[in-house]
Formats: C-alpha cells, sequence, structure tokens
C-alpha cells in the first residue's frame, strides 16, 4: 500500500489555485475572441432541408408504433420510396464536403479562424504548465482510481509508488482543459464557443457528407417494423368514457 503524501499547501496557493483561474479566464477570454471572430452566413438552405427531413424521419420511427398500420406504410414510402422519396440520394448527386470547402474562401477561412482559437491558447497554456510547474505533485483526487489512469493523470512523476489518486500539475491542467465545461455553460450559455470537446469532435468530422445523413436515415426506416401499440384504443376510451358519465 502507497502511504499518503503531505502536500505543502504552497502547491495550493501558487499553483492550483492560479492555474485554475488562469484556465477561466483563458476560456472567458476565447469566447469573447470568438464571437468577435466569428462571421455572420446564411446558412445552406439545401443543407437545412436535408437537417429538417432526417429530424422527421427519425420521430417517424420513434412514433411509429402509435399510429396506424396503413399510416406508417404511407409515410414511409414518403420517405424511402426509390424514385422520390426524401431520403434517396441517387447515385452520382452526393457532395464532396470538402471540395465545397475549399471552393469557399469564406467557409475555409471561418474554419481556420475556430482552429486557430482553440490551438493557440491550448499551446501557450501547457508551455507555461510545463515550465513552471512540471514535475512534482500538486493535488489530490478525492475517489480512488484504478491503475489505469496512472499514466493520464501522473504525467510528468516517474514514480510507480505514488497514489494513483494523486495528480500531477500538468494533468491538472488537462483535468481542467475538459472539466470546466459545466462551468463555462453556467456562466457563459449552453451555446458557448469554449466547448473544447465539442470542438475537437468537430475536427474530427472533418469532411461529412451530408447525404450520407440520408441514406443511412433510410437504411433505419426501412428496416423498422409497425407494432400496433394501441389495440383496441376505441373501445377503451369508449368505456372510460360511459364509466365516467354514469
Amino acid at each position: 500500500m502507497a502511504e499518503d503524501l503531505v502536500l505543502d499547501t504552497a502547491i495550493r496557493d501558487w499553483v492550483l489555485i492560479p492555474l485554475s483561474v488562469v484556465m477561466v479566464l483563458i476560456g472567458v477570454l476565447r469566447y469573447f475572441v470568438s464571437k468577435l471572430m466569428r462571421s455572420s452566413q446564411t446558412p445552406d438552405a439545401k443543407m437545412v432541408k436535408e437537417g429538417q427531413v432526417v429530424l422527421r424521419a427519425r420521430n417517424l420511427r420513434a412514433a411509429a408504433n402509435f399510429i396506424p398500420s396503413k399510416a406508417f406504410r404511407a409515410r414511409k414510402i414518403y420517405f424511402c420510396n426509390e424514385e422520390n422519396g426524401l431520403l434517396f440520394v441517387p447515385k452520382g448527386q452526393a457532395q464532396n464536403p470538402q471540395a465545397q470547402m475549399f471552393s469557399d474562401p469564406n467557409m475555409a477561412m471561418d474554419m481556420m479562424k475556430k482552429n486557430l482559437s482553440m490551438i493557440i491558447p491550448q499551446t501557450l497554456t501547457f508551455a507555461w504548465v510545463n515550465f513552471f510547474f512540471s514535475g512534482f505533485v500538486a493535488a489530490k483526487i478525492p475517489f480512488p482510481l484504478t491503475q489505469r489512469f496512472r499514466s493520464m493523470l501522473q504525467n510528468g512523476i516517474d514514480l510507480s509508488t505514488v497514489d494513483v489518486s494523486y495528480v500531477s500539475s500538468r494533468s491538472w491542467y488537462f483535468l481542467n482543459l475538459f472539466g470546466l465545461r459545466g462551468f463555462f455553460s453556467l456562466i457563459l450559455g449552453e451555446e458557448n464557443a469554449v466547448d473544447d470537446t465539442q470542438r475537437m469532435m468537430q475536427m474530427g468530422g472533418f469532411g461529412f457528407d451530408p447525404s450520407k445523413g440520408l441514406s443511412a436515415e433510410k437504411d433505419n426506416l426501412d428496416i423498422t417494423q409497425h407494432d400496433w401499440a394501441l389495440p383496441n384504443v376505441e373501445h377503451r376510451a369508449e368505456a372510460v368514457l360511459k364509466k365516467l358519465v354514469s
């Protein structure tokens, strides 16, 4: 069993609190910088239409068992018909999102601004933390963890005898980076520009083809089976009304 470490209170006053405050201030600053750099664009009518079609198809799948079988089949044909269905994408008409982005300089510039507003502050902050606060234990997490978290939480500490619940200053930076999402949503609103997790997911989804969403939703709707969830509902409703009236 690893022994408990006694951490100096100066680490709390000169490492944990300043680092947390700096991360919050940088996040708020990035929010306002992103708002200033954000350009107003007119949404593409075709992409909005395709998104609404996918949303309607999902609602149909979710409520399929609460509408009559005949109505479900009619709606299913309306969406999935191979000739003029809303979810049917003919071959050769699928868009190339990468070519579309590079053909529009405004879209490419906006993406570059968003990526720079995320990468530059993170790089400078990580270099600051790595230069001044690297190589020592900074805090202890109040809940136990397994050994798999050692490489993530004790980044910069080459001691296998230290308990996993102890966190290095470099790992504290990453915990603040991805753990302040709820705090920023509280002070800046739900739709804030400081959500690094969502930003990285958007970067990972670079080149997403909207037509693939239509095709995937069409396949999901094709295999959806109707199972009437309200058998004899008219007779039951009539019996309940008669009981209430009498």
